[in-house]
């Protein structure tokens, strides 16, 4: 090899070992606080914060919310210290932290005067919200620092809690991390119809602009276990929790909105009243506006096809068509009842429309929607709905009749 070409190489390798240094401006994992879940609560000094304050390590601020951020332990080196403000006891896999104050960003840097590592949230799962706080603040208060914070993905799933956030990220189980916990419900909608979609963090700002009202997940917390079970109902102007929605209520939403396409919707059959269980297999719904004048109205068609999972008559009765057409119609009056319930709900009780009304008058009937749009929530409370409601036994699981 001739000299030129030998200083050529070594050119070229030198060249090569500048562009595969490594990242010179990169933070090792276990050298930062990686947190999974953050719950908003209404304002609660821990002990800590009082010990301290009293010691003079206070700052100017407002007690308006106490938040919780739950961090999850380094990967090697010394094991985080299980000890926090919240209680969180030897063993777990995680540490709940708590401080209060009238703002996130501030209270996000007073925990770098606490913690030898800062805080990352990249990896964030889950935001809880408590209702109460909710109901004194709105979400776009509440969240408007995580909205601009470009560390936290916006993927993450915004609940809310009935009791306490924190105790929703809380949990006695060994191993557990409730973020990740929460996470996992959602993915359960198939095998029930009390579930709602997912809201994310995108999806929520998305809803809090459009000016309309929304329903966010509830997740209730007992002796330190987690179950889904209805929703909080947000209003459009406000971004205020102005209510609640049960696990009926969400029942009857999902034939509203076609979204049932899994779970169990029980009945008591005609004449002997004993229990039979109808399995969801698929839902389709459409809901068709009327416009006559200054007068709207809307008319809700549900289908749904699904198997007879569970039939109580002693002696069992044979399945005939006969036996089959009364379980039909008398399935599809317990879901037309779960409609009118959740109906009553949204348009009498709470006055507000979180159930896809307003979207279908907008596509069908734009010039219309733009005169209501405004008070659409008022508006929608005074108009007429009807519904047809169809329901089809398609087999009978594995019985052997």
């Amino acid at each position: 090899m001739s000299r030129i070409r030998r200083l050529l190489l070594t050119i070229l390798l030198t060249v090569l070992l500048v562009f595969t240094s490594g990242c010179w401006s990169s933070k090792e994992i276990e050298d930062l606080s990686v947190y999974v879940g953050l719950g908003l609560d209404v304002a609660e000094e821990s002990k800590f914060e009082k010990s301290i304050n009293e010691q003079g390590g206070h700052y100017p601020k407002k007690n308006i919310f106490t938040a919780t951020v739950q961090i999850v332990p380094r990967v090697g080196g010394k094991q985080e210290n299980q000890n926090s403000s919240s209680g969180s006891s030897g063993g777990q896999t995680f540490l709940n932290e708590q401080l209060t104050g009238d703002s996130l960003f501030q209270i996000f840097r007073q925990f770098a005067l606490r913690r030898d590592r800062p805080l990352i949230g990249h990896h964030l799962k889950v935001i809880v919200v408590s209702h109460e706080l909710s109901k004194k603040y709105s979400l776009e208060q509440l969240l408007d620092f995580v909205l601009r914070d470009n560390d936290i993905r916006p993927s993450s799933l915004v609940l809310v809690s009935k009791g306490r956030a924190l105790d929703a990220l809380s949990s006695k189980e060994s191993g557990e991390i409730p973020a990740f916990y929460l996470k996992g419900l959602v993915d359960n909608a198939y095998r029930s119809n009390k579930i709602l979609p997912p809201v994310s963090l995108s999806k929520l700002d998305g809803k809090m602009q459009s000016g309309s009202s929304f329903l966010l997940q509830n997740v209730l917390t007992a002796d330190g276990e987690h179950k889904f079970s209805g929703a909080g109902i947000y209003k459009g102007k406000t971004k205020r929790c102005v209510g609640s929605l049960n696990q009926t209520d969400l029942e009857g939403l999902s034939w509203i909105t076609g979204e049932a396409q899994g779970g169990a919707l029980k009945s008591y059959a005609p004449k002997k009243g004993h229990t039979v269980i109808y399995e969801i297999k698929s839902t389709k719904s459409k809901i068709t506006p009327k416009v006559h004048g200054d007068d709207i109205s809307f008319h809700v068609k549900v289908e749904s096809e699904g198997q007879l999972m569970e039939d109580w008559s002693s002696p069992e009765i044979p399945a005939t068509e006969e036996y089959i057409d009364e379980l039909e119609v008398q399935f599809a009056d317990t879901a037309k009842e779960q409609i009118q319930q959740v109906m009553n709900k949204i348009q009498n009780t709470y006055r507000v429309e979180v159930a896809g009304f307003g979207e279908q008058l907008r596509i069908k009937y734009p010039k219309v929607w733009k005169k209501v749009k405004k008070n659409w929530d008022e508006t929608f409370s005074q108009i007429p709905v009807t519904y047809d409601v169809k329901m089809r036994i398609t087999d009978f699981g594995s019985s052997t009749e």
